[in-house]
């Protein structure tokens, strides 16, 4: 079905909202999709909710430019493949129909970085670190090291190794966001419960296929 116009499911963000709050509130309204509807997401709902994940990436500088550029370019193919295919579970049986799951651009392959970009984010969520705790670098090396580390190639993790350096303080970052040391923890903790359902159900959707997740 076409997309001329934005979906009455796309998440509904207040204006006034800081970037932390505008994400997790959006995936909030898309774990609640999930909740009420018949188990089969819609993809422009999942896409406009993802796209406003780039902005995380982003604030945390030249470290995670790879991730962003990456997830953005993704998000943006699932965006355009809303427009033909409704939900995320008919873009995957589209490729198993024409045998490019796996292929490198492919809607399926595209969804498959998304969700690891969401991983990726959520990860350093739940690591970041308390006022007086680990140094952000460390928690972000640990969230990378156990996401996107066992897919990338030596070079990329060598790259990205050396880019933790130009990460912001913690300070610097809850500052870039627009929030407070309370604030900060409770929009991450938002996001981290509304994310862990939808994370569960890409990889549900790549299982129930018998498409493993080991790529």
């Amino acid at each position: 079905m076409g997309r001329e116009s934005p979906s009455d499911d796309s998440p509904k963000v207040a204006g006034s909202a800081t970037p932390l709050a505008a994400v997790a509130q959006a995936f909030e309204e898309l774990a609640g999709l999930l909740e009420a509807g018949s188990g089969d997401l819609r993809l422009a709902p999942f896409s406009d909710a993802c796209s406003l994940v780039s902005i995380l990436f982003d604030s945390l500088g030249l470290a995670f430019k790879f991730a962003e550029i990456e997830y953005v370019a993704k998000v943006n193919d699932l965006i355009e493949a809303s427009k033909t295919h409704d939900t995320l579970n008919k873009i995957i049986d589209h490729d198993l129909e024409n045998d490019t799951v796996r292929k490198q651009g492919s809607h399926s392959r595209n969804l498959r970085r998304v969700r690891l970009g969401l991983d990726l984010v959520k990860t350093l969520f739940e690591l970041f670190p308390s006022s007086g705790g680990c140094s952000l670098k460390e928690a972000a090396s640990n969230a990378y090291g156990q996401v996107c580390a066992p897919f990338h190639t030596w070079a990329i993790r060598k790259a990205v190794g050396a880019g933790m350096y130009a990460l912001p303080t913690r300070e610097q970052l809850i500052v870039r966001l627009n929030e407070t040391d309370q604030s900060i923890q409770k929009e991450m903790r938002r996001f981290i419960n509304a994310c862990n359902p939808i994370i569960q159900y890409v990889d549900n959707l790549f299982l129930s296929k018998k498409i493993s997740l080991d790529w």
